[in-house]
């Protein structure tokens, strides 16, 4: 029954202590981030096009540098990372910045049609021939017991 109370305290311990660092982490947490880490990356942006916004080419190197300012920031606070403040703080940059690319970067459209006909052309083909082949077959091996 002992080790039982003593588990219970030493979790409990636990829990309070992560909730002492993630309460702490969160009050300045942010304000670090936003002051040091977006600073630098609102001005490598402005640098470029809004039009290159959508390029990965030309935004990767910024925004590496930016992921990297919030984990040593949050090294430096003694802070968990990642952890939800950055999650908000990556949403709100990407719905700035990024709102309005694609996945991949590039608009998704249809392949030009001498790519895309032989990919319809071919198993329609293919079908027909076996069903022919088929027919053929059926109707010569009605004799052959």
């Amino acid at each position: 029954m002992a080790s039982v109370s003593w588990r219970r305290a030493l979790f409990f311990l636990l829990v309070v202590n992560l909730s002492v660092l993630t309460t702490a982490c969160s009050s300045h947490y942010g304000n670090a981030i936003e002051e040091f880490c977006l600073a630098k990356f609102k001005l490598d942006m402005e640098v470029l096009d809004q039009r290159q916004w959508c390029s990965w080419e030309d935004t990767v190197e910024s925004y590496g540098e930016l992921t990297n300012c919030t984990f040593l920031v949050a090294l430096k606070m003694n802070c968990f990372w990642p952890n939800r403040m950055v999650d908000e703080f990556f949403i709100r940059v990407h719905r700035h910045y990024f709102h309005d690319c694609s996945m991949s970067g590039r608009l998704l459209h249809d392949p030009p049609n001498r790519i895309l006909g032989p990919f319809i052309v071919v198993p329609i083909l293919v079908t027909l021939l076996m069903t022919a082949l088929v027919v053929w077959r059926s109707k010569r091996s009605e004799g052959i017991v």
